[in-house]
């Protein structure tokens, strides 16, 4: 149905086409084409006027009916002598119906139109016995057929027109899913970030602290060497949290800052990093093969991260020791970290030291995802005997 203020407005349309009506009517009169009622009075061309004005008052309430009042109005008209007016009124009703109405209703008023035509070309050569006789199949064309194709062209450009909002507003609606989708990704990517850069700085600072309080009459050497383990890994932990706020407030300046940084995270400071850890208790043999070489900023931050990681999670989970290779090859650069397991069940969440089974899980999906991000390959997982592991970044990728 129709809303009610749509429906005052055709009302109103309606009464502006009779009173036009009423203004030809008066100038014009009738025309007289058949007059089954001869002599009628000029003033009662008004009423098959109204009736046609009615039917555009239901173009959107009542299309059908609307219809059925413009086609009364036309057959009176007709029947009174038929005048110009009512004739244009209807001609407008039948546009509007076709317009607002069901798809069947045009289809019928057009195969309708078309019929009347064909049986008006039939008859007007058989009634005026010459060729000229044609001519009657104007009158169909004029009053049914061009309003019906008229209101079909409107209302295919009004339907493609609604397709196209539709259509924008769906991108719009993806493109807010996208946008809430990239945020959402960003802001688990931050916490990986996160957890990479201070989580590992925390652990080894929880370790260290714990170790001073469980154990007593430690030698002031020893409690020495772990207050200064707790310091350096505080103060690079905050360094790098300085780094990456400053990273996220202004990217420019961020990566400036961790250019200039005495606490660049490269793998050219693996040797630094493998040192902090040792003194913070785990045992690692480290081993470089192939020659060192500048890597891209992306290689240079992943395969830090990556070591990092990967030493803190044998730190924390592992018996004591670890092995660390970094292979430096022509097209990329190889990382294997691998740690004995522990006693402890070989299968179930519990097997191994994936941090899985008493962490949070980010650490092993954020070396993942690094990886995955330069088009490189990582795998971590039991070896035998020990936790390993291995990641591969291609640096031809990175430069391009």
């Amino acid at each position: 149905m129709a809303p009610a203020g749509t429906t005052a407005r055709d009302v109103q349309v309606a009464a502006a086409y009779f009173v036009g009506g009423l203004l030809l009517l008066a100038v014009s009169g009738g025309i007289h084409v058949l007059g089954l009622i001869e002599d009628a009075p000029r003033a009662l061309l008004a009423g098959p006027l109204a009736v046609a004005s009615a039917g555009i008052a239901l173009r959107r309430l009542a299309p059908v009916a609307g219809l059925g009042l413009g086609l009364a109005g036309l057959l009176g008209d007709v029947a009174l002598g038929g005048s110009l007016a009512t004739i244009l009124v209807f001609t407008q009703a039948l546009y509007e119906t076709c317009v607002y109405g069901p798809a069947w209703l045009w289809r019928w008023v057009l195969r309708v139109s078309v019929a009347l035509t064909g049986v008006a070309a039939i008859l007007g050569p058989l009634a005026l016995g010459q060729w000229p006789g044609l001519g009657l199949a104007v009158v169909p064309v004029l009053v049914f057929v061009l309003p019906t194709i008229t209101a079909l062209t409107v209302r295919q450009y009004r339907d493609q027109a609604a397709a196209d909002r539709a259509r924008a507003e769906q991108t719009a609606r993806l493109a807010e899913l996208d946008r809430r989708q990239a945020v959402t990704a960003e802001r688990n990517r931050m916490a990986r970030e996160l957890h990479d850069v201070i989580g590992n700085r925390l652990s080894a600072v929880a370790i260290h602290a714990s170790a001073l309080l469980s154990v007593k009459n430690l030698d002031p050497d020893t409690v020495e060497r772990a207050l200064r383990v707790i310091r350096e890994n505080g103060v690079q932990g905050l360094a790098e949290m300085r780094q990456m706020v400053q990273l996220l407030r202004d990217p420019r300046g961020g990566v400036d800052a961790d250019a200039d940084s005495p606490t660049n995270a490269r793998l050219a400071e693996a040797e630094r990093l493998v040192a902090q850890v040792r003194d913070a208790g785990l045992a690692v043999e480290f081993a470089i093969t192939g020659q060192p070489r500048p890597l891209p900023v992306s290689v240079d931050l992943a395969g830090y991260r990556i070591l990092q990681e990967s030493l803190a999670n044998a730190l924390k989970h592992g018996p004591g020791e670890a092995r660390v290779a970094i292979a430096y090859e022509p097209d990329g650069v190889t990382l294997t970290v691998a740690n004995p397991l522990p006693p402890g069940p070989t299968e179930g969440p519990r097997a191994g030291t994936g941090p899985s089974h008493d962490g949070s899980g980010h650490g092993l999906i954020g070396m993942r995802e690094r990886a995955d991000l330069l088009g490189g390959s990582f795998d971590a997982g039991p070896d035998g005997g020990t936790w390993r592991v291995h990641a591969y970044l291609p640096t031809r990728e990175a430069e391009r």
